[in-house]
């Protein structure tokens, strides 16, 4: 018998500013939490019992949410949005499980990670389930602009995770490179969950083509905070560990900022921590302390604030609405979590 998952008993009390949103789709998310759950069962056991540890460990769903947000912004009144949501899951959290392996992660969102429990192998190959399960769901729509949307958004976060690879431990990593692989590896999905919910309600170009706007540059803004965030002391409260970019040697901007702002002795200790991994006790607080001489966090966080006006400017063309509120306070909500 496969393992029955509760995705409500299991996940945390979301932050009080999803609060609004996740109200507004109350209705559709509890459709796509039973989905997700029937979607994973398998007669093989250890795929919902990793499957199910992933998905449950208390992520904020941000990514099908926007689609169904989206689609409930275009006016959408039927079904097609909840399984290409739950497909919008499956493909992130294949994705995690991947990323887990590949960085040799031992915790996910303050849990022990699936690949610290169950090994790589299976990590890899349920994921790989998932991604089957999210193409399966994507057949099932039956739309080839979805089909293309989605399946074109899977294959550019592959890439963006196979060029962090090469960039990793490279501290002459530029702004731009960086900026590209964060775009492929996480805001893509973010551009392709906010636009099926267009898609599904017919709507004309320009709303499809300002739904993947605003998903993109909201992508762009949440994984600048996320990098903002590993060298923040507000990690702990997230249920995160700090540092855990550094120790894997991750060229993230506030990386970037601070290497080229740094003197030759400054640069260099980051090319031994970085690029040789060679790291010591007292390393990560002088890594935090060099980020705060330089403002590379604070300067990151600012660009943050930058992708978020222009997520928030995308969204002007659709008349106001609660939808149209929420989805703007979820920029705030993303950036704010730096503080």
């Amino acid at each position: 018998m496969a393992t029955v998952v509760s995705l409500d008993s299991q996940r945390r009390k979301p932050p009080k500013a999803l609060d609004a949103l996740m109200a507004l789709v109350e209705h559709d998310l509890k459709d796509v939490n039973h989905t997700i759950v029937a979607r994973m069962h398998s007669p093989v056991a250890l795929i919902p019992q990793v499957a199910g540890h992933i998905v449950a460990a208390g992520g904020k769903r941000l990514r099908p949410l926007l689609t169904l947000a989206a689609a409930k912004l275009c006016g959408y009144g039927g079904e097609r949005h909840i399984k290409l949501a739950t497909c919008v899951e499956f493909i992130h959290t294949a994705t995690l499980l991947h990323d887990d392996v590949v960085d040799d992660s031992e915790l996910r969102r303050g849990q022990s990670s699936a690949n610290a429990i169950w090994g790589n192998q299976s990590s890899v190959l349920v994921g790989d389930f998932l991604f089957s399960r999210a193409f399966e769901l994507m057949v099932e729509d039956g739309s080839l602009k979805v089909l293309q949307i989605l399946s074109h958004a899977s294959s550019v976060i592959a890439e963006g995770e196979v060029h962090q690879l090469i960039t990793s431990n490279d501290t002459q990593t530029s702004e731009a490179q960086y900026l590209e692989v964060i775009q492929s590896k996480t805001a893509e999905l973010f551009a392709a969950a906010a636009r099926i919910g267009a898609v599904v309600a017919d709507r004309p170009d320009v709303e499809e083509e300002a739904l993947r706007a605003y998903g993109l540059n909201l992508g762009i803004a949440f994984q600048l905070i996320d990098d903002v965030l590993d060298y923040s002391a507000r990690q702990a409260e997230l249920g995160k560990t700090v540092g855990d970019d550094f120790r894997e040697g991750k060229i993230t901007l506030p990386v970037i900022l601070a290497f080229r702002r740094g003197d030759e002795g400054e640069r260099a200790f980051w090319k031994r921590t970085l690029e040789s991994l060679d790291q010591q006790d007292g390393d990560l607080p002088r890594a935090m302390e060099l980020m705060k001489a330089h403002s590379s966090l604070s300067d990151t966080v600012n660009r943050a604030r930058h992708y978020g006006a222009v997520a928030r400017d995308a969204l002007g063309i659709f008349p106001e609405s609660p939808v149209k509120t929420a989805l703007l306070e979820i920029i705030d909500f993303c950036i704010e979590r730096a503080y």
